[in-house]
């Protein structure tokens, strides 16, 4: 099966790499090796692949930065596939939307880094993605996980979406509008996006509805952006190689995660090369080669710690490949 997808992608002129190491394409710096690596560098691109991964019986993961994910140890028998190839921006500097002349629309492909999605935006003068600066990983990722970060989820400057859905065997590409209902706290409707047509949809873009201001108010949004950046630095973000948050907050529960698993003493807990940060209870850090291995038995150790003197499950939003 892995001959007949690399006679694809040569046929195809599509980038791929085999037994990639991965490990350096996460954040998290975990991981063996994929038997296929794949690079799609235009949404077109990007459906012939699913396409052709869907119809052998090996496994797939479609990833974007690998700000949000743990690759497994070993050797993955499947193919990876990776849209930061597919990167566009796009932005028509008179279209507003009719419900606000002062509004802008900023459209990015699913692999533009969230740092270029908002490098742009304050260039532009436009406001309303400040609280991303520093977010890491691609804009797919962030829409598919309805990223959050101080008190502003994507889902509050989202306008539109497109992916790429499957019916059977053929393959079709579908716009969104953005429908508050189908939205949550780290909620969205690409998750377990599962049905009698649609096993699953695939991110190609997302438009963001931003607002514009003047030229004088460039340096408050540069400003803005550099203080959210300072605070990530402060919680320690980029202290060691991982994933930021490990679990969801509830805020029905009244508790953030992070100091839940504080109160149970296990800040700096340690398994194999991988830890609960010293600094901060809900992040794991790899702090001497990692295991996926390591990082899950953490994730359970912290699971089991909560639920026996709380009485709450706490949910992973890191997915494990």
């Amino acid at each position: 099966m892995i001959d007949f997808l690399t006679s694809m992608l040569k046929v195809a002129k599509i980038p791929y790499s085999e037994n990639e190491p991965l490990a350096p394409k996460s954040t998290f710096k975990v991981g063996g090796n994929a038997r296929l690596f794949v690079t799609p560098q235009t949404p077109e691109q990007l459906e012939r692949v699913l396409g052709a991964v869907r119809s052998t019986d090996l496994p797939f993961f479609v990833t974007g930065g690998g700000s949000n994910v743990v690759f497994p140890d070993g050797t993955y028998e499947g193919t990876i596939i990776s849209t930061q190839g597919i990167k566009e921006i796009f932005y028509d500097s008179d279209e507003t939307t009719p419900d606000s002349p002062d509004s802008a629309l900023v459209t990015c492909q699913c692999g533009v880094p969230m740092a270029a999605f908002v490098d742009f935006c304050t260039r532009k003068n436009l406001t309303g993605a400040e609280q991303f600066a520093g977010l890491p990983g691609t804009v797919g990722g962030a829409v598919y996980m309805n990223a959050r970060c101080f008190d502003r989820s994507i889902s509050d400057i989202l306008y539109s979406t497109k992916h790429i859905e499957f019916e059977l065997k053929a393959a079709k590409e579908i716009e969104l509008p953005f429908n508050a209902a189908d939205w949550d706290y780290k909620k969205s409707p690409f998750q377990n996006a599962t049905g009698s047509t649609a096993e699953a949809r695939y991110i190609t873009q997302a438009t963001f509805k931003l607002t514009r201001t003047k030229p004088e108010d460039h340096e408050q949004i540069v400003a803005n952006c550099k203080k959210y950046i300072a605070e990530r630095v402060d919680k320690g973000h980029f202290k060691c190689p991982s994933a930021g948050s490990v679990f969801k907050n509830n805020h029905a529960f009244g508790a953030p995660s992070g100091k839940l698993i504080d109160e149970c003493g296990l800040k700096g807990l340690q398994i194999g090369g991988a830890q609960i940060a010293p600094f901060h209870g809900n992040f794991i850090i790899n702090i001497d080669h990692a295991s996926a291995e390591d990082i899950h038995k953490l994730v359970e150790a912290a699971q089991k710690a909560v639920r026996e003197k709380f009485g709450f499950e706490l949910e992973p939003e890191i997915i494990f490949v």
